[in-house]
């Protein structure tokens, strides 16, 4: 099994990296820099990669040209806080190139590389969903991660006639330097559970919500 993850170098992308090499796949661990621990993994690392640049992505498809990908999981993201009042849009702009963009351009760029049978994952997060936000703020981050859900339900639809399932996957709230380690679950906890929600992937849920715990989320 052929498994490429974007965002690799750290977090829930190195725990990720770590839990699909436990299983005997082949990983390709996609990320813009290195960290030693992900060069200790074992796996194929392929640094130097931009998810919200071209040509960046266009040398990513040239790279794995000829392989086949069984799961392609789109991990890359960013994380920052805008409050009413003090909203810099450079910062919204950001958020939607690397959170929503980036993945949708990874996506696109390797479709000619996904196995009949192949699965998407899209690591987005429940502060995409409209029902779910009782607390505002964080308009960036819940603004493109609704936009990646979106996409997502368009990629299943999309790539429905090749078999290939799409997940849309929240990790729980997770200790990683993104959110400053002020998380409730470890990464290599949410990544067994993400890597269980991808594994009971189907073409019927292809394109639902899911919590890396097995619960299912409002939009």
């Amino acid at each position: 099994m052929n498994v490429v993850i974007t965002g690799a170098n750290r977090g829930i992308g190195l725990a990720l990296v770590q839990g699909y090499l436990a299983k005997g796949a082949k990983v390709f661990a996609v990320c813009r820099e290195a960290t030693p621990e992900l060069a200790a993994t074992g796996a194929e690392v392929i640094e130097g990669v931009d998810v919200t640049a071209a040509v960046s992505v266009a040398a990513l498809a040239e790279r794995l040209d000829g392989v086949t990908i069984d799961v392609l999981i789109n991990n890359a993201g960013l994380f920052q806080n805008e409050t009413l009042g003090a909203i810099d849009y450079d910062q919204i702009i950001a958020q939607f190139h690397v959170n929503a963009l980036g993945a949708l351009r990874v996506s696109e760029a390797l479709i000619s590389n996904l196995a009949r049978g192949g699965k998407i994952g899209l690591i987005t997060s429940r502060m995409g969903s409209i029902a779910d936000n009782t607390s505002g703020s964080y308009y960036g981050y819940r603004m493109s991660k609704a936009a990646l859900n979106a996409a997502g339900m368009s990629l299943a639809q999309d790539l429905r006639g090749r078999q290939v399932a799409v997940a849309i996957l929240h990790p729980g709230f997770v200790q990683t330097r993104m959110v400053g380690f002020a998380g409730d679950v470890a990464p290599d906890t949410a990544a067994a559970g993400l890597i269980k929600r991808i594994d009971n992937l189907t073409l019927e849920t292809s394109g639902s919500f899911w919590h890396a715990n097995g619960e299912q989320l409002p939009w």
